[in-house]
């Protein structure tokens, strides 16, 4: 029965309400449900809402004060208000219902109602008289348990006609030949109804948990086959019954004895509003399912009436629960027939911690996950934050989100090298540094070295068409950033990226485009990003000079060695593969390559370091 009170604040329209069982729904002044609610009695239930001086919290207080009317139905008993409860708020999604916050879609295992079923994987149910079996957690074990029952029974695979008239021949061929080993082509009545229908009895039992009795009868057949002297099918039979038992092993064992039940478990977070839920099915002694949900509570709720939902979700699911529930606490009510029990002790009491553990482990889990997402957001929201800055304050149009810088290193002129730094979201992206080595310049010219990298590295850029950055930043004054700048011109690219030079002494910075130098607070978030940029590009071009300047003079050095000249170093090189190998060969090992003479005073050499 379905009934609609209009302006429930007065007490005139609540003493119209029966002292029945049913499912109320509340309405704003736009006549859209924002709750769903189910009570033993509807009279006393939604009273409470309105009762003068009840001690409400915050959220149900602001539901209560958006309530305008109400919508009723009378139902027979809890079990019914409890369906149509969880039917409705998936239906409508209420603002302030508990609702189920599992985004992702679990995968089943189909058995397909057709005269010749195929058994398939799928994560989409469709109400047309096929067995659905799952829901499973992981693809992967779905998949394997699927691969399984295939190595089992030759069951069908494809979508052809079942009627041998409706086929042409070509079409019998192509499934002939997609099957060879793995389908008998009921399609071309090559196998009887009752034989297959056999394989999916057997493939029912197991997808159920009840792998016992699909060995049982694979032994008893195997005996039969060995007996008739039929020792080829007596091999396939054992070849299952094998395959059976090892995938029986691989399942939580429980107990023989307990067989035939489900466990339902619930934490809740009052941090996150958020509850927690754990589902295990048992069946012939081992754990065959396991799946944990979590649901958003909008308003505060029990945990007691929390449960309830997760069972009639669960049942929803599965078709009908197990004729045992095992709980830690009773729920608010039970959807269907089943027996609820607390077990105190024993293997079940084991059972129910165990789901228990699930629940806070998953828990654990998805706070941590929820954490790690909020910092990550606010770190997002912090570097967006310093680039929009340095935006503003280097006058530029686009966000910097891809940003280099250059340094150059030498030693009076000798051995001169320049290091490209990249910065993608405000912070390093070492796969996309860079060394360069000074090939056109001669002596220590600083300006003519920064020209010669900066168009090297934005002329290979554009030759392999790969995305140039919003902002150069240089290390050096207003000649360094002149010679960039130049650089940026020839290659027609002085409108696209925006350059800057940063000065070690005052931590000025010069912009390409003006003459004078822009200072900013030290504490600046712009100055520290630009800071930062330069110091690892100096960091990065120190490391690689050194490198280079230490293997020079390690090649020189050993070029001072009588009787090792040019030819002999090259060979040596060719062999060991660099200067430090050679370093910390011995004498034996050179003498392969070398005099003996020769190999003894490098060694010598090599000591004396």
């Amino acid at each position: 029965m379905y009934f609609y009170l209009e302006m429930i604040q007065e007490e005139d329209q609540l003493a119209l309400l029966p002292h029945q069982c049913g499912v109320y729904r509340f309405l704003n002044r736009e006549g859209k449900v924002i709750y769903v609610g189910k009570a033993k009695d509807l009279k006393k239930r939604v009273s409470q809402y309105f009762a003068p001086g009840r001690n409400l919290s915050a959220k149900t207080k602001r539901m209560v004060s958006q309530v305008q009317s109400l919508e009723y139905t009378v139902v027979d008993n809890e079990s019914d208000a409890l369906l149509l409860e969880n039917n409705l708020i998936k239906t409508i999604q209420p603002r302030y219902n508990i609702l189920l916050k599992d985004d992702k879609t679990f995968p089943w295992i189909c058995v397909k109602n057709e005269p010749f079923p195929r058994v398939f994987q799928t994560r989409r149910i469709v109400r047309d008289g096929s067995y659905y079996f799952g829901p499973y957690t992981s693809g992967f074990y779905c998949k394997q348990l699927l691969q399984l029952l295939h190595n089992l029974y030759p069951l069908r695979t494809c979508s052809l006609p079942l009627a041998p008239q409706a086929v042409t021949a070509g079409r019998y061929r192509k499934c002939l030949q997609a099957h060879i080993g793995r389908c008998k082509a009921p399609c071309t009545g090559e196998e009887t109804s009752e034989q297959y229908q056999e394989y999916i009895s057997s493939v029912s039992s197991i997808l159920k948990g009840d792998v016992t009795t699909v060995r049982k009868l694979l032994e008893s057949q195997m005996k039969a086959a060995s007996q008739a002297f039929n020792f080829e099918l007596a091999q396939r039979y054992k070849e299952q019954w094998e395959m059976l038992t090892r995938y029986q092993a691989k399942s939580v064992i429980v107990n023989s004895r307990i067989s035939n039940l489900d466990v339902f478990s619930l934490t809740t977070d009052a941090g996150s509003s958020m509850a927690f839920g754990n589902f295990m099915r048992v069946a012939d002694g081992a754990v065959i399912q396991s799946l944990n949900v979590k649901y958003k509570l909008h308003i505060e709720e029990e945990p007691a009436a929390v449960l309830s939902l997760f069972m009639a979700e669960m049942k929803e699911q599965l078709g009908q629960l197990s004729a045992e529930i095992l709980v830690p606490f009773l729920p608010e009510a039970v959807p269907g027939e089943s027996r609820v029990r607390i077990p105190a002790r024993g293997d079940k009491q084991t059972l129910v911690a165990l789901s228990m553990r699930n629940a806070n482990n998953y828990r654990a889990e998805q706070l941590r996950m929820m954490e790690l997402r909020d910092k990550g957001v606010a770190k997002e929201q912090k570097t967006l934050k310093v680039l929009s800055a340095l935006r503003d304050d280097m006058h530029m149009k686009e966000l910097p989100l891809h940003i280099e810088c250059f340094d150059n290193s030498n030693l009076q002129g000798t051995h001169p090298v320049a290091a490209c730094v990249v910065f993608r979201n405000g912070i390093p992206s070492k796969k996309d540094y860079r060394h360069f080595a000074i090939k056109g310049v001669e002596g220590p010219d600083d300006f003519a070295s920064m020209k010669e990298v900066v168009t090297r590295r934005y002329s290979r850029l554009l030759a392999e068409n790969n995305p140039l950055p919003q902002l150069i930043v240089i290390d050096g004054g207003k000649g360094q950033l002149s010679a960039a700048y130049a650089a940026l011109q020839s290659l027609g690219l002085e409108e696209i990226i925006t350059a800057v030079g940063l000065a070690k002494r005052m931590e000025e910075i010069y912009l390409a485009t003006d003459k004078t130098p822009l200072f900013l607070d030290k504490n600046s978030s712009s100055l520290r990003l630009l800071m930062q940029l330069r110091n690892e590009a100096h960091r990065f071009g120190i490391s690689f000079h050194r490198q280079k300047r230490s293997a020079r003079f390690t090649r020189s050095a050993l070029l001072d060695i009588p009787g090792l000249g040019p030819r002999t170093l090259e060979k040596l090189l060719g062999h060991f593969g660099s200067l430090k190998q050679i370093s910390l060969a011995s004498q034996e090992e050179l003498a392969k390559v070398v005099s003996f003479a020769l190999a003894l005073k490098i060694t010598e050499w090599n000591r004396g370091k």
